[in-house]
């Protein structure tokens, strides 16, 4: 009788904690939903890794976006999404949307994504739409995205499924000279210092150059004299550039009649690596497809 019983708990243990961790799984696996949208009011804002000053920059942002509202819990910060990455923003630069319906483009993040013709799980699917593909995104209502689509016309995808993003411009991340991106993305937030080209601080250039001479490809030290080096495949077409390509640009204001007065890498979904010069700038991501760097943009190399 004791051995039964024994049996029989052992069991019901095991039965337990079983459904614990389907439960956990099934919650993990499911992403944050949008409470809200709201529109950046300022060029250069800083999404950073936690609500506070002093965290990491995760990624720079142009005035005028559409970004994915998360969270409004903690005073005086938002924690957002956009393109792909997540974080915090100063609730000062952020004008929350009044209105349900908005425009702004989406990019899917998920396999085989319903699109669904009312806002919930529980209604028809009109289509399945595979990760990569761009939507028009016209609303959000109760964590969902009323979105236009090419193929199956409008309906509503869960808003965890879509990134917001302010272009149709994008490479496949897993395209490309990865590994230079891989090796790029180890200095996010290390500090910027001029004529820097160590871990211990980078420039502009110092930082591109260093990164590719970890794959053995020699750089100069400069902008315009990598632009003019001659190594690579020049593109001069934000649409053709691939993911580790290096990219420049050219602020009159800034090239004391040079070629070119900044460079990057290409990381991918329109957005570069580099080192900026900003106050509290340093390696961070900035966006390439509107604001500073779409209007300064001279082209990018493929090194491959």
């Amino acid at each position: 009788m004791i051995h039964a019983t024994g049996k029989t708990a052992k069991f019901v243990v095991f039965f337990i904690i079983t459904i614990l961790l389907f439960t956990v799984s099934a919650f993990a696996a499911e992403g944050e939903v949008a409470i809200s949208t709201g529109v950046t009011t300022g060029a250069g804002l800083r999404m950073r890794s936690e609500p506070s000053t002093d965290a990491s920059i995760v990624v720079s942002l142009e005035k005028d976006v559409v970004v994915a509202i998360l969270d409004d819990a903690i005073e005086g910060w938002y924690e957002i999404s956009y393109n792909g990455n997540a974080g915090y923003v100063s609730a000062d630069y952020l004008e929350v949307n009044q209105a349900i319906e908005f425009k702004s483009y989406g990019r899917i993040n998920g396999q085989s994504v319903n699109l669904r013709d009312s806002a919930s799980t529980e209604s028809a699917a009109i289509g399945s739409l595979s990760e990569g593909t761009f939507v028009d995104v016209t609303g959000l209502i109760d964590g969902w995205y009323s979105v236009s689509t090419d193929t199956y016309g409008t309906g509503y995808i869960r808003s965890d499924f879509v990134d917001l993003t302010n272009s149709k411009t994008s490479a496949a991340a897993s395209s490309g000279n990865s590994s230079v991106l891989d090796i790029a993305r180890k200095y996010l937030g290390t500090r910027y210092v001029y004529g820097g080209a160590s871990p211990s601080g980078f420039d502009c250039s110092g930082f591109t150059m260093y990164v590719y001479k970890q794959l053995g490809i020699s750089l100069p030290h400069s902008a315009t004299s990598q632009w003019q080096s001659g190594i690579g495949t020049r593109v001069y077409s934000t649409s053709a550039l691939q993911v580790g390509d290096l990219v420049f640009f050219n602020d009159p204001a800034r090239n004391a009649g040079k070629a070119c007065s900044h460079a990057g890498i290409y990381a991918g979904n329109g957005q570069i690596i580099h080192c900026s010069s900003s106050r509290s700038g340093g390696v961070i991501y900035s966006d390439l497809t509107s604001g500073y760097y779409a209007t300064y943009f001279v082209g990018g190399i493929h090194i491959g």
